[in-house]
């Protein structure tokens, strides 16, 4: 039997770690949060991406009754560029969450289906975007793409 060892690199920083357009990028996800439509959980999600030419479009989590017909922030965000900016790959993408009692302290990271989607966006600009993963007390940036966050994952090369 072989076994195999995946590694995930993933730098933890303070906000002051980062440049002036990062700490542009994460507050804007951070806005986001007060825009999004979470009257069932009351957790708010936003999300903001940079695009290759600098242009930032953010987005947040949308809620539904009907739970499967919500969608999240990061797929938000990340079809409004796609679809309002076809030819221009994600830069960075960055997430921020708050609940009732405001900013959560430590970074949320996006779920299976996002982390799907992202994959396809990455695959689709055939380049891996930056992801930070925003917190009160610290901030997750993952520069190597999604796949260190979808380890074995499944793309368009299966097909």
């Amino acid at each position: 039997m072989k076994e195999l060892e995946l590694n995930t690199k993933i730098k933890v920083c303070a906000f002051e770690e980062f440049s002036i357009e990062d700490r542009e990028l994460i507050d804007e996800a951070r806005k986001a949060t007060a825009r999004s439509y979470a009257p069932y959980s009351k957790f708010n999600v936003g999300a903001a991406v940079r695009l290759a030419d600098g242009t930032i479009v953010s987005g947040n989590n949308q809620e539904n009754a009907a739970y499967p017909s919500g969608l999240c922030a990061e797929r938000t965000t990340l079809f409004w560029a796609n679809a309002q900016y076809p030819n221009m790959a994600v830069d960075t993408l960055a997430i921020a969450a708050c609940n009732e009692q405001g900013e959560l302290e430590r970074p949320i990271s996006p779920c299976g289906a996002c982390r799907q989607v992202i994959l396809e966006v990455e695959k689709r600009y055939n380049r891996p975007m930056r992801i930070i993963l925003y917190g009160k007390n610290e901030i997750y940036l993952i520069e190597d793409g999604v796949k260190a966050l979808l380890p074995l994952c499944f793309d368009s090369d299966f097909l």
